[in-house]
């Protein structure tokens, strides 16, 4: 197994620093990261399904596989924002809507720094109290459930869903119904500041997507990585 992980390696590095080096456009290199394992998988153009997008570039989990040639729903609940995402992501779906388990019209804080936007009452209040932040307006926005938001936009389950909700991550992926949907890659936020605005990993995360049958593959103290353990030992054994 670990034989067959290292020539995988050695064959994906010597394409990397070719002339055809890859760049990034995730904030620690998750992109890349997941690149390398749906290459593993033998996946080259994955679906996704990219919940929080806030810009189409810029910080983003999923506009590497877009330039590469994949598709797949952009979610993005801040009406400031979903007009530039359509413009650089054509190919994609963009939907100006929120995702949780209370669906309906709800309030979505718009704060000074948009990547912090949020339906989380206390979420809003954290990034208050931690300092140089505010509510710049309030804005009714559309909730809807993932199920429901797979059911009507895929023909098969995204390959890949990019999560980044601050402060719903949680109640999202434990909707998810993973009998009927079951992607094969996961990058979830993991990371929350306290008041002392010290650094927390979100264990419940972890623990979750644990029990339900993924396992950590990469952790890059902002996110987690994770992958359906099933498909993966049934590739490198």
């Amino acid at each position: 197994m670990l034989k067959k992980i290292k020539q995988f390696i050695k064959i994906f590095l010597k394409g990397y620093y070719s002339k055809y080096k890859k760049n990034s456009y995730s904030q620690c290199g998750e992109d890349l990261i997941v690149d390398f394992l749906f290459k593993f998988l033998g996946i080259l153009h994955p679906t996704y399904l990219d919940i929080g997008t806030n810009d189409p570039i810029i910080l983003n989990n999923t506009y590497f596989f877009y330039k590469a040639g994949s598709t797949g729903v952009c979610i993005e609940p801040d009406t400031n924002l979903i007009s530039y995402i359509k413009s650089v992501r054509k190919k994609d779906k963009c939907l100006n809507i929120g995702v949780g388990t209370d669906v309906g019209l709800k309030d979505l804080y718009i704060l000074k720094s948009s990547v912090l936007n949020t339906f989380s009452q206390d979420q809003m209040k954290l990034c208050i109290e931690n300092g140089k932040q505010s509510v710049v307006e309030t804005k009714k926005i559309n909730v809807e459930n993932i199920n429901d938001i797979i059911k009507s936009n895929f023909i098969e389950t995204p390959n890949f869903i990019s999560l980044d909700t601050e402060g719903f991550d949680l109640e999202i992926i434990r909707s998810i119904d993973f009998k009927l949907y079951r992607p094969q890659v996961f990058c979830i936020e993991t990371l929350t500041y306290s008041s002392s605005r010290e650094g927390k990993k979100i264990i419940d995360i972890i623990k979750f997507m644990e029990d339900s049958g993924y396992k950590v593959y990469a952790d890059t103290y902002i996110n987690t990585i994770f992958v359906d353990k099933d498909v993966f030992d049934n590739i490198i054994v």
